[in-house]
């Protein structure tokens, strides 16, 4: 029996037991299949490895089987310490090292009678159950979108090297933080993850994610006492002012818009979606209709073939003005001009331009864009503060929550009017212009050179002349301003991407000794990580606010002050 088939069974047991045998044969007697009973235990932490194993395979090159691109991939799949904690097993951090080669048998018996599912202690967590080698140590889990509280029949779907995919075929008996979900094709889709849980238990759970990630992986004690409750929406549907809608066709050839099933890259037709923007159902008909009329190909992941790949809109909750950019897979888009006087007629209609992107990546936008119809752009306000926003542009997709995210950093960083102020990470100076109206100087830094024009635009249009904006990456712009011009911070406030700060930026703000270091994340596991960091450095953590950003997903924003340690 080849491994991979054996471990369609071996992935939803706990238990395994058996023994290395060897099977003498007789010469010219057919083969015996002989049922162990027990196996050297590492052999078997080698078989939930989900590596290709062949007999005599020498174990340095199992252990160097694309281990880094491996870890990258399954952190970036799974936050996985936030999530599963104490069902962490570490005992078999690196299972190749020992003898140098390994001989396995040639078939062994599975005990499936004590199989159970363990539970995160939590309130809500993932069901885990046994293998896969995740951050270099032992997980055994299987993941399932279920609920703590529910009882259910699950079946293995897909099993890969280092994890399996399994779905959910029967609730047999419901939590009852378990909801009918709006949307009739939230199940499949990979955007609302959490839409069959209430609303309350969400925001319960994530409070609780931000919390247990800064007590494992930040190593605070108590971090409880620092949180204030979360901040909810009290309408947490139609919140997202943006959308990209992938373009396929189905078996028929019919085109299909909307997003990719969880963990995969196959698109769930959804002509509606609850958390979008209202309007944007009239768009995406506009533009399929359009595809299926002129008969416009669609793009392929697989053959990089076809023209449209996405659809991107964008809309301004306060001025109403919307922005449609298509993706292609080329330089034109046939019969546009068709398109545009079609789309002209919805209200609001301002931008209208297309996207070029011909590289082979699941990259969605491209460098360039050329507008087909009006502006480049379209405006919106948080706050009294206006913002211009060009298709390339970074903005917080809901203008609701953003409003009570930068009011919290504004309330963390204390500003009393005559400080100086960097703000790292700053995209198009959102949180910078909100937060010049009460600094001295504000500095802020983005690594894309568009977002920072559009950050002068937006500080020129605003009539604030009290902030500058350098373009380069922080960890490198803010050391060589420090250490070559002497410019210091008061504050600094800090709104990286998922994977955190640099360690050298980290040092760089220890090194300038600000009063205060305000952090905004969207990833609480890095979040942690950051502040640990900064621990170490002399700086702890005040306060913390966890704002529902996303609503119906698992992801949460979050705010965190930090301050220097007085010294006793």
């Amino acid at each position: 029996m080849k491994i991979r088939a054996l471990l369609f069974i071996c992935c939803t047991t706990i238990l395994v037991s058996a023994v290395e045998a060897k099977i003498k044969e007789d010469e010219g007697a057919p083969k015996q299949i002989v049922h162990i009973e027990k196996m050297d235990k590492r052999v078997s932490e080698l078989m939930a490895d989900r590596v290709n194993i062949r007999k005599n395979m020498e174990l340095k090159e199992l252990a160097t089987l694309s281990e880094i691109e491996m870890e990258e991939k399954e952190n970036l799949m799974f936050p996985a310490d936030e999530l599963y904690g104490s069902n962490w097993e570490n005992r078999w951090v690196d299972p190749f090292r020992g003898a140098a080669k390994v001989n396995f048998p040639d078939s062994f018996a599975i005990d499936c009678s004590s199989f159970v599912y363990p539970i995160a202690i939590d309130s809500m967590a993932r069901i885990t159950s046994k293998y896969g080698p995740r951050r270099r140590r032992m997980h055994k889990g299987i993941d399932l979108k279920v609920l703590k509280g529910d009882t259910i029949r699950a079946a293995i779907t897909k099993v890969k090297k280092q994890y399996v995919y399994a779905r959910l075929v029967e609730v047999i008996k419901p939590s009852p933080y378990r909801v009918e979900p709006k949307c009739p094709v939230a199940r499949p889709c990979g955007g609302c993850t959490l839409q069959h849980v209430s609303y309350e238990k969400q925001l319960d759970y994530k409070w609780n994610k931000v919390k247990n990630c800064l007590s494992r992986i930040g190593g605070i004690e108590h971090p409880e006492d620092l949180m204030e409750p979360i901040i909810g929406m009290e309408n947490p549907w139609n919140y997202r002012n943006k959308a990209q809608f992938p373009v396929g066709r189905d078996k028929e050839g019919k085109v299909v818009t909307g997003f990719y099933a969880g963990r995969t890259h196959t698109i769930i037709d959804t002509p509606h979606c609850d958390i979008q923007a209202e309007g944007n159902d009239t768009i995406i008909k506009c533009v399929r209709d359009f595809l299926q009329e002129y008969n416009i190909s669609t793009y392929d992941e697989e053959t990089h073939t076809g023209l449209m790949r996405h659809i991107l809109t964008r809309v301004g909750f306060t001025t109403g003005e919307i922005m449609v950019c298509l993706i292609i897979n080329g330089t034109k888009l046939p019969h546009a001009d068709v398109l545009v006087e079609r789309l002209r007629q919805i209200d609001g209609m301002t931008s209208i331009s297309i996207n070029i992107n011909q590289d082979k990546t699941n990259r969605i936008l491209g460098d360039t864009c050329k507008t087909l119809w009006g502006q480049d752009y379209i405006t919106d306000y948080i706050g009294d503060v206006k913002y211009q926003i060009s298709p390339l542009s970074f903005y917080q997709v809901n203008p609701v929550q953003t409003k009570k995210l930068y009011d919290k950093a504004l309330e963390y960083a204390d500003l009393q009017g005559g400080e100086t102020v960097w703000d790292l990470y700053c995209g198009i100076g959102t949180i910078s212009l909100f937060l010049s109206k009460k600094a001295a100087k504000v500095y802020g830094v983005e690594i894309v050179p568009q977002a920072i024009a559009d950050a002068k635009v937006n500080a020129q249009i605003n009539g604030i002349e009290n902030v500058q904006f350098f373009v380069g990456k922080a960890e490198e712009v803010l050391p060589a301003e420090y250490k070559e011009h002497g410019v210091y911070a008061d504050v600094i406030v800090v709104d990286p991407p998922r994977k955190g700060c640099d360690e050298t930026l980290l040092q760089t703000i220890a090194d300038m000794q600000p009063k205060r270091m305000v952090y905004v994340s969207c990833d609480p596991a890095t979040l942690a990580r950051d502040v640990k960091h900064m621990g170490e450095l002399g700086y702890q953590v005040e306060k913390v606010a966890v704002v529902d950003q996303f609503c119906h997903s698992g992801h949460c924003e979050s705010v965190c002050l930090l301050s220097k340690k007085k010294l006793d």
